[in-house]
């Protein structure tokens, strides 16, 4: 089945919106959603999913035993990320630069040190209205979301639609969302700044050779150059979404275009299809 990313360059243009009722619009197929915008996660304040289990991630940080410690350093050597520092009769750990990749257990040659998971954050599931949903809440002040989001993306159902929700930006998280799904479809809005960014995330996906997307948001509201920039850069526009009061107010009361007003049903089912036919389309090339 499926993987699609939803992602943008910026924050603001509307991506979770579109994420929540592409998802909801697709009432014939077995769908899954993953928020992994775990620092900002909401797409649950529109779904109202039944959390049914929830459970802390966290991420191996070393433990150094003084009495095997010969204090020679290596551990420190290793270390890409400067989370340890070895003194004459001391080895400090900093726990919160430690990106949990091991070298240091691994390396340490008298098997000094050992790991301990720290907790990052949590992964929360559940379902609404036959909509399988998971998302992941990082802990206040924690700086390592990627292995949190990828703890989400395990829970990817393979025999579902898995519609993923990622992070604003092109940054290690948006990366680690992203990264092996089928599809990327990145939201943009006709500004400045939405070009500016739009064009980031371009290069992005094209770097992951992700087979990609543009959906304009608020498309009426500026000028041509986003559509221009598509054209040129032979990137297709699937779905435009006009300035629309209705649905600003639908947003603002947390509730889905597709589940008030039919159209919008329709509209979010063209726009899967439209997917489909791109993704049939790459793996036939």
């Amino acid at each position: 089945m499926l993987n699609l990313a939803i992602a943008s360059g910026k924050g603001g243009t509307g991506k979770t919106t579109v994420a929540v009722n592409l998802a909801l619009a697709l009432e014939q197929e077995n769908v899954q959603l993953l928020d992994c915008d775990v620092e900002e996660p909401n797409a649950h304040l529109f779904v109202k999913p039944v959390i049914e289990q929830s459970y802390a991630v966290g991420i191996p940080v070393p433990s150094v035993d003084p009495e095997k410690c010969s204090f020679c350093g290596r551990c420190a050597e290793v270390c890409a990320f400067n989370a340890l520092a070895v003194f004459r009769d001391q080895v400090m750990v900093l726990p919160e630069l430690c990106h949990g990749c091991g070298s240091c257990a691994y390396l340490c040659p008298e098997k000094a040190i050992t790991e301990f998971d720290r907790p990052i954050g949590v992964v929360e599931t559940g379902r609404a209205d036959g909509l399988s949903f998971a998302h992941g809440r990082l802990n206040p002040g924690e700086a390592m979301s990627p292995p949190l989001i990828k703890a989400v993306k395990k829970l990817a159902d393979p025999n579902a639609v898995t519609i993923i929700d990622a992070p604003p930006g092109t940054s290690c998280p948006v990366i680690a969302s992203v990264s092996g799904c089928d599809f990327c479809l990145l939201v943009t809005e006709p500004t400045p700044f939405g070009l500016n960014d739009l064009g980031l995330a371009v290069q992005m996906v094209r770097k992951l050779g992700l087979p990609a997307g543009v959906l304009i948001n608020q498309c009426d509201i500026g000028d041509g150059a986003v559509e221009k920039f598509c054209r040129e850069n032979n990137f297709p526009v699937l779905q435009k979404i006009p300035w629309d009061f209705e649905l600003a107010g639908l947003y603002a009361r947390g509730e889905t275009a597709v589940m008030h007003l039919p159209v919008w049903r329709r509209r979010f089912q063209s726009l899967y299809a439209g997917i489909t036919g791109l993704v049939e389309g790459a793996v036939r090339q």
